[in-house]
């Protein structure tokens, strides 16, 4: 993948944001019958959800004097948390389908940063199709987002210290994880995670995933400092852990309601029913 010169990141001017402000999505995802019936091989958490908040889009800066026709601007479309977490730990791969007017317009990331760099001149829209590793969603996620190469006020002079960004963001949930899933994803910075019932033990997390979390560290990613800074985003991830925790109330209380009813029910039938 092609590396950023920092020239690109040297100046403290803040980005061009264009585009409207990004409003918080939730996207769940829903298994497939087939993955069902895998599922049912393993232990699942019934009635538990949890969340991965991910922001994907674009950032491009023109290239100036050394701009030409057909090569304007170089661009970095990707997929990242929410605060620039790593996305590995529920994400295989990303596949981002450029034009066709592209050398293999098709191009796999399959490791973070999930990320891609180009060069051109013309604006159109890029899908972007997450795939999840097996144990959490065997349906992927199409995300399609339209490339900002200018700035959104035309009368506004272009600047080569002055990338234009432009970023949305989502929350993906899954729902009945497996325990080892959720053991997996539960102290991740990353993933949004409720507080499990009491009773319910968890197996260790293997030692490679723990090596994983080490060898890539978000803050080497150069582009950091021009990334959103979404001033609702921690509100946001607030609410939805709230929710989460919500939504486990609500269903332990229907379990509960529901066992009451069937008590109910078999001590009112009449002696000759029973």
């Amino acid at each position: 993948m092609p590396q950023h010169s920092s020239k690109l990141h040297s100046s403290n001017q803040q980005p061009d944001v264009t585009g409207p402000t990004p409003k918080s999505q939730r996207t769940k995802m829903v298994r497939s019958s087939d993955d069902n019936e895998k599922k049912n091989l393993v232990k699942k958490l019934k009635d538990v959800e949890f969340s991965v908040p991910i922001v994907y889009g674009n950032i491009a800066f023109w290239l100036g004097k050394k701009a030409s026709e057909y090569q304007s601007h170089r661009w970095t479309v990707y997929v990242r948390g929410a605060t620039n977490e790593d996305l590995s730990v529920v994400v295989k791969r990303v596949v981002f389908q450029l034009h066709s007017s592209f050398n293999n317009p098709m191009r796999v990331v399959e490791s973070p940063p999930f990320e891609l760099s180009e060069s051109g001149w013309g604006e159109f829209e890029i899908a972007i199709t997450l795939h999840f590793h097996s144990d959490v969603c065997e349906k992927p996620l199409h995300l399609y987002h339209h490339l900002k190469l200018y700035p959104e006020d035309e009368s506004g002079s272009m600047s080569v210290k002055k990338p234009v960004v432009v970023e949305s963001y989502d929350e993906v949930v899954f729902s009945e994880p497996s325990e080892s899933l959720f053991a997996r994803v539960q102290n991740h910075p990353a993933v949004l995670v409720p507080r499990l019932p009491a009773g319910i033990s968890l197996p260790p997390v293997p030692a490679e995933e723990a090596d994983k979390r080490k060898r890539f560290d978000p803050k080497d990613n150069p582009l950091t400092q021009w990334f959103t800074n979404f001033s609702e985003a921690d509100e946001l991830l607030k609410l939805a852990a709230a929710r989460q925790q919500v939504q486990a109330q609500i269903a332990r209380v229907r379990r509960q309601l529901s066992l009451i009813d069937g008590q109910h029910q078999q001590h009112s039938k009449p002696p000759n029913e029973l």
